[in-house]
């Protein structure tokens, strides 16, 4: 049948039959782990020569200079509100809804001691500084992508300034892109693969049981999500005249993909294709998207805000509005620093436990069985957050090709049915 031809329903398939094995397999984890952790370790193969070369075709190709500076403010402005609007639901629902209530405070655990450690070892002060690399070499190895992204704007700049002598070499990388994506689309048809790793060794080595005490934590968790991603982003988008819905059917494999091995980094390669495919500009793309991964983190931030209120109702302490504003202070630094660190969220609420003072930090114990269902929902949130936030701000600079746009992500409409980007700024039809 053609419809088992399609990736998205492999990838579903992927993640029933991972659910199916993890529950009647559960010896089976560690092996799958090793599917799920082979398959993202072939994506990020790719993502640190793709993000070099997408920046410097687009930078060194046909950009403007003064664009880069304004389209990289503008980007980080963007972040900062949207992730602070993130904090604030996060903490008004944990307030509301109180999952913590009525659940009896762990006594300190063993397991959490080096989840406490990583934490308390974290230096954040260093992290704006650490986005300057020391060696370019280790920084590709290492797949840094803050590192890679501002030496790639840097080598634009450069090659740029050769003018017409620098044309051989765009050539050259413009070969190269193709040969990486290439590469990628032999990847991603073992996706399905990937997704059932991930499911499988998620709920064989947790199973379901973890579920029962913190499931009103997680229920919460995923309904915030939800509300943020169908109010706040929704609005965005509909203040650009952008479909969120059209836009999210456009990336349905990828969200099938993040949630099936639990990684937003599985799909960055991918999506910056799909965003150029639909219009974007491609050095607005590779601008964007890289620098929210570790600046956008919209899913994280929820979870983190979320945990800190639910550990203090669960220890019994009544956070006053201060103490609360200073929460978001912590998570406002401590969060942008999650998406270069292995099992980051769980890493940096410790560390915002500990600079907080106030909730025990041996309470974290509590959702190492949770913390696994969690991660898939901060990976969706992530990843929806920077595919809009990538659209939004390549529409604010007038960077879509509203024509394609429209053509791609609504079902390939004929072009006649079309209109001018000069004819639509914000406040025009939807696009």
């Amino acid at each position: 049948m053609k419809i088992f031809k399609v990736l998205y329903i492999q990838v579903l398939i992927g993640i029933a039959l991972g659910i199916l094995t993890g529950w009647l397999f559960p010896s089976f984890a560690p092996a799958a782990k090793l599917i799920s952790e082979t398959f993202i370790n072939a994506i990020r193969m790719v993502i640190a020569p793709l993000i070099f070369i997408t920046i410097v075709l687009g930078i060194a190709g046909a950009g403007d200079v003064r664009k880069v500076g304004r389209v990289g403010l503008k980007a980080l402005v963007y972040f900062e509100v949207v992730t602070t609007l993130a904090l604030l639901i996060g903490l008004v629902t944990a307030n509301w809804i109180r999952p913590g209530a009525g659940i009896a405070p762990p006594h300190a655990a063993a397991a959490a001691a080096t989840a406490v450690k990583a934490g308390a070892d974290m230096n954040w002060g260093e992290f704006f500084s650490h986005i300057v690399p020391a060696n370019i070499v280790e920084a590709f190895a290492k797949g840094d992508i803050l590192q890679v992204l501002f030496f790639s704007v840097l080598f634009a700049l450069g090659l740029r300034g050769l003018g017409l002598a620098g044309q051989p070499v765009l050539q050259g990388f413009e070969l190269i892109n193709k040969v990486l994506f290439n590469i990628l689309k032999m990847i991603m048809k073992v996706s399905p693969l990937g997704a059932f790793g991930g499911m499988a060794f998620t709920i064989g080595k947790f199973g379901f049981g973890t579920l029962a005490v913190l499931g009103k934590l997680l229920l919460t968790f995923y309904a915030t999500g939800l509300l943020f991603i169908f109010v706040v982003l929704n609005l965005v988008c509909r203040y650009y005249r952008i479909s969120l819905w059209k836009l999210l059917v456009y990336i349905k494999e990828e969200i099938l993909i993040v949630l099936g091995a639990s990684s937003s980094e599985a799909v960055l390669p991918s999506v910056m294709q799909k965003l150029t495919d639909a219009g974007c500009r491609k050095d607005v793309v590779g601008l964007v998207i890289p620098t929210g991964y570790s600046f956008n983190l919209d899913g994280t931030t929820i979870y983190l805000s979320m945990s800190v209120i639910f550990l203090a109702q669960v220890f019994g302490v009544d956070l006053s509005i201060g103490q609360q504003a200073t929460v978001i202070g912590i998570l406002l630094l401590t969060s942008k620093g999650a998406a270069g660190v292995t099992g980051s969220g769980f890493i940096v609420l410790t560390s915002t436990l500990a600079a907080l003072k106030v909730v025990p930090v041996e309470g974290v114990a509590m959702l190492i069985g949770v913390d696994r269902f969690m991660s898939e929902g901060r990976a969706l949130i992530n990843f929806m957050g920077n595919t809009v936030a990538t659209v939004v701000i390549a529409r604010s600079e007038n960077e879509v090709d509203l024509v394609r746009y429209r053509a791609v992500v609504e079902g390939h409409r004929p072009l006649s049915d079309t209109y001018s980007d000069a004819a639509a700024p914000p406040g025009g039809p939807v696009v």
